[in-house]
């Protein structure tokens, strides 16, 4: 299907209807707008550093709570203070990448309350491609460094029997861990397209699951792992994984195979919110005036 893709790619006129496919075409609009937000974060390169470190330092405070806690007690649900690092970087890895690229999504109510969501419309571009990457915030990255340096941490404290599946294992569930959350922010934003200002609903799904992974599930009750694992599928981000390497059995007495799963999860989580995002866009009125 041919498609006008002018103000994307901005090529020369006879190059105006190209065939391409959604996928490609969203995913290089996306490319194009980061890239604007970066020239213009880049502009101001102090103010930056500035805030990428006032990132990082603000979500290690969460770390620093947990090592609080270890200072009065030895384990946590069982678990040492390494063992909950490695659960502590790896979700926060994960989300910082997921919110890194698509936290931007938690803007969408605003867009549908004010009407301004109208104006991606008409353009010849995806509109999740837009709403993604409006202001992009490179500053993100601190989160990203910080979980990083605390799962490296981890690794490094951690006395872990290796294998080549334990091996492969770590950056699979770091990236479909990203992907899993970046699933739960559309989601989240298509809900949007129905309350109009629903994003501390989102957020309790997104930044409040990614403090529920921070600590081990032995902590909380059974239904709760139940309905993080069954329902909104966030165990698999890091919770499953992490055990399978730690050489524990997970409370709901699941085999070890299904820590190999996170990436189908992941699928099966784009694919959900993918149709909910659809059915959301469909449905949207404008406000009307």
């Amino acid at each position: 299907m041919a498609e006008v893709v002018d103000a994307v790619v901005g090529g020369p006129p006879e190059a105006v209807f190209v065939p391409r496919s959604r996928v490609v075409e969203g995913v290089r609009a996306y490319g194009l707008i980061v890239g604007m937000w970066l020239r213009s974060t880049m502009a101001y390169r102090a103010s930056f550093v500035m805030m990428a470190f006032g990132n990082f330092a603000a979500t290690a405070f969460d770390f620093v709570t947990i090592v609080l806690m270890f200072s009065h007690v030895d384990v946590l649900g069982g678990y040492s203070l390494p063992e909950i690092a490695l659960l502590y970087g790896a979700s926060g890895t994960a989300f910082g990448l997921a919110d890194l690229l698509m936290g931007s999504m938690d803007r969408l109510g605003r867009r549908v309350r004010d009407g301004t969501l109208d104006t991606l419309l008409v353009r010849p571009v995806p509109v999740i491609a837009q709403v993604a990457a409006d202001r992009f915030a490179l500053r993100r990255l601190g989160r990203v460094s910080q979980g990083l340096l605390v799962l490296g941490y981890a690794l490094v404290t951690l006395d872990i029997e290796w294998t080549a599946a334990k091996v492969v294992l770590v950056p699979l569930m770091m990236l479909s861990g990203a992907a899993i959350f970046s699933a739960v922010f559309v989601a989240g934003a298509a809900f949007q397209f129905v309350a109009q200002d629903a994003s501390q609903v989102q957020n309790s799904f997104t930044y409040g699951g990614a403090t529920l992974l921070q600590y081990p599930p032995s902590v909380f009750a059974a239904d709760l792992v139940r309905g993080v694992t069954f329902v909104v599928p966030l165990a698999f981000v890091n919770w499953l994984p992490c055990l399978y390497v730690l050489g524990r059995d997970y409370p709901l007495g699941l085999p070890d195979w299904v820590a190999f799963l996170p990436p189908l999860v992941a699928g099966v989580c784009w694919a959900g919110a993918g149709l909910a995002w659809r059915a959301g866009l469909r449905a949207y009125r404008s406000t009307g005036s």
